[in-house]
């Protein structure tokens, strides 16, 4: 695979992330969706950082990591959002014994979220162009 195709492959792995994250929003199941919202973001990362570097990305799911040695420019709210869905991807993979972060997601908690994270997956659309 060249460089281009890497890259074409973390966009549309991100693409159909997103396209699972919706499906689980619809169903409700709350906690899963903001989960592959933070897997659409991760993967738009790891698209840049394959951009520039042409080699295979970390094995990290810290996306202020990422947005780091990726060489993204971002600005403290960014940073911040980046660290809130981090906190979704531990969350819902490891939940703790009252379930908490999944109590704390309701409907109008998780649509406020993905919009935040539809919001951070244009910006870095718009980096890879």
């Amino acid at each position: 695979m060249n460089k281009q195709e890497k890259v074409n492959y973390w966009i549309k792995s991100a693409e159909n992330d997103w396209i699972v994250a919706g499906h689980l929003f619809e169903k409700g199941d709350y906690p899963y969706a903001l989960f592959f919202g933070h897997l659409t973001v991760e993967k738009l990362l790891k698209a840049i950082f394959v951009s520039k570097f042409d080699e295979p990305p970390p094995f990290t799911h810290r996306l202020t990591y990422l947005a780091e040695i990726a060489g993204v420019e971002i600005s403290n709210e960014q940073l911040e959002l980046l660290e809130i869905i981090t906190d979704f991807n531990l969350e819902a993979r490891y939940p703790d014994e009252k379930f908490s972060f999944y109590k704390k997601c309701t409907r109008e908690f998780t649509e406020t979220n993905l919009k935040k994270i539809e919001e951070i997956k244009e910006w870095l659309l718009q980096l890879l162009q």
